[in-house]
């Protein structure tokens, strides 16, 4: 029960993790000004506390999931590449994000009639409510139903499912390929989501960074190639993440690029937005070279 708040000394959190190749040579340290919640659920460990500079920190089994000064970079760009990608996105589905954030964000767009989340732990959306409001607000949009159970086994039963209805976003806002998000990360799991997608539907997920696990990231990038017309890499920059940035796949049945948004927001919708334009949608595609080659090979 303890094994997080061990990660506690003189007064500062410190993100010792073994969940990425070479994370036993670095970590991230923050100052605990109080911690504020601290709980061991069915699933994982929880905890938030406060730093004066980033506000509330949410951890979950010693990992920084977020934290409120940054939170928007993730949150934006994991929802938005999607949403701004698809032409009229009405039934969007969220996997994960128990925090509430991508729900916030999702909220955003009108045109969404129906927003689905499954998340696996109660606990995490409790913690978040009362502890993190600013992500926590997006349960309160009366469009959420939300869905408690094992996302895989959710994505399984709907894909057995013969009058299931497609959705036209579906955002994975995992945890890392450890633990409860470990089968979110398999091929499996996304022929599955590939059979719950509409035909022009746009699929964004969480994938880790090119600094620390390049080499899943190009095995992933094999299956999936094989899985959908597009596949493409992006990345976005969180300073309290290890390397300070972390990637998505955004994925899609249509043979056309979604590096381009399809739409942009009304100058309504931007003034709501504090991270994502349509420029860095663009430019959150452009990789280094080395990451490149080995997501891609030769050609994209």
């Amino acid at each position: 029960m303890t094994e997080t708040l061990n990660q506690i000394k003189d007064g500062w959190f410190r993100e010792l993790t073994r969940a990425w190749p070479g994370s036993q040579d670095f970590a991230m340290t923050l100052k605990v000004e109080e911690v504020l919640y601290h709980e061991k659920s069915k699933y994982q460990e929880i905890l938030v506390f406060k730093n004066a500079f980033w506000g509330n920190v949410l951890v979950l089994d010693g990992v920084i999931q977020c934290t409120e000064k940054d939170e928007m970079s993730y949150q934006e760009m994991l929802t938005h590449l999607a949403m701004y990608s698809h032409p009229n996105p009405k039934r969007v589905l969220v996997i994960g994000g128990g925090d509430g954030g991508v729900l916030r964000e999702v909220a955003k767009h009108k045109s969404a009639e129906e927003i689905i989340i499954c998340e696996i732990d109660q606990c995490v959306i409790e913690a978040s409510k009362k502890f993190l409001g600013g992500m926590g607000k997006g349960y309160s949009d009366h469009r959420v139903t939300v869905n408690m159970m094992d996302a895989f086994v959710y994505i399984k039963e709907l894909r057995e499912n013969p009058v299931a209805k497609k959705f036209d976003v579906i955002i994975v806002d995992s945890t890392d390929p450890v633990g409860p998000g470990e089968s979110l990360f398999k091929k499996e799991f996304f022929v599955n989501l590939f059979h719950l997608l509409s035909d022009n539907g746009i699929i964004t997920t969480q994938a880790e960074s090119h600094w620390h696990s390049l080499d899943m990231i190009a095995e992933m990038s094999k299956f999936l190639k094989a899985i959908f017309s597009q596949r493409e890499y992006a990345y976005t920059s969180v300073p309290t993440y290890p390397t300070g940035e972390i990637g998505f796949w955004v994925l899609s049945k249509q043979t056309h690029s979604n590096k381009t948004p399809l739409r942009k927001p009304t100058p309504v919708e931007q003034k709501a937005l504090n991270y994502y334009t349509p420029e860095l949608h663009v430019a959150s595609f452009a990789l280094p070279a080395f990451a490149h080659r080995k997501i891609y090979g030769d050609s994209n």
